[in-house]
Formats: structure tokens, C-alpha cells, sequence
């Protein structure tokens, strides 16, 4: 039997961590999935162990690796979002944070000068997203809900 069939015969697979995205809840449809895009991509670099191992189609065609467990994206308002984004730091979870300034800029280089121009307590945040331990994660998020 094949590892991915032994996977899938022992059951389902249960993560002790948990990738989280949180976005402010009146975020048009693009700028949700704008920024939950921009977000996730800052946990695969940093956060290696995230990522899983390439697919292979039966054919036998590879495509990339992608995230190794599921992405869980929730919503909240500007309140809970800043709460949140306090408890991240305060645990030392890995973050990557979008605020509203990067909507009017164009490239990394323009992003970055714009997070960096503004204190943290300052930052209007649209979004965040962390991974870390799954009873910390859920720490962080108190307030916020599942995206519909």
C-alpha cells in the first residue's frame, strides 16, 4: 500500500498547530481575497514546516507544494482585529500583517515602506494571519468569527 493510501486508511489527521487568517469584516470580496493571499504567502516563507510535499498528478505531472494543513480564515471588527493582533505579538506567534495603506501601493519595496512609517499601535489593520499552537491560536482569535 502506498503512504497515501496508509494515510488515508489510518484516519483522519488531527494538527496540534493552526494557520489562521483574520480579516476586518467590512473588506470588499477582493480585498478579502487580495489579503488573505498577500497574508498566507508570509507564513510559507517564514514557516517552513507549513509546507507540504509536491504533488504528482497520475500521470505523473509535479505541481507545488502547498500548505500541509487547512487555513482556517475568520472575521472581525477593527477592535477585535487590533486585540488580536496584540495577543499574536504578545505570544511571539509568527504574524504577517496587511494594513489599509498597502490598497494604494504597488510593490514590496512600497508595502513595506508603508508598514515601517507607521507605529505599531498606529497600524489600521485589514488582516492578519499567524500559525503557532493550536490552544494559542485560538487565544489570539477570542471574539472573531468563521468567514461565512
Amino acid at each position: 500500500m502506498r503512504s497515501e493510501e496508509q494515510s488515508a486508511a489510518a484516519g483522519p489527521v488531527r494538527f496540534d498547530t493552526k494557520i489562521a487568517v483574520l480579516l476586518r469584516e467590512d473588506l470588499e470580496p477582493w480585498q478579502r481575497l487580495n489579503v488573505t493571499a498577500f497574508l498566507v504567502s508570509g507564513l510559507g516563507t517564514a514557516v517552513p514546516e507549513v509546507i507540504g510535499e509536491p504533488y504528482r498528478d497520475g500521470d505523473g505531472t509535479g505541481y507545488l507544494p502547498m500548505f500541509r494543513q487547512p487555513v482556517l480564515v475568520f472575521e472581525g471588527t477593527k477592535e477585535v482585529l487590533t486585540a488580536a493582533h496584540g495577543r499574536a505579538l504578545g505570544r511571539e506567534l509568527p504574524l504577517a500583517v496587511f494594513t489599509s495603506d498597502l490598497f494604494a501601493t504597488g510593490n514590496d519595496r512600497d508595502n513595506r515602506a508603508a508598514v515601517r512609517a507607521v507605529a505599531t499601535a498606529e497600524l489600521d489593520l485589514v488582516g492578519i494571519a499567524m500559525y503557532g499552537p493550536r490552544n494559542a491560536v485560538d487565544k489570539v482569535l477570542k471574539g472573531a468569527r468563521m468567514h461565512p
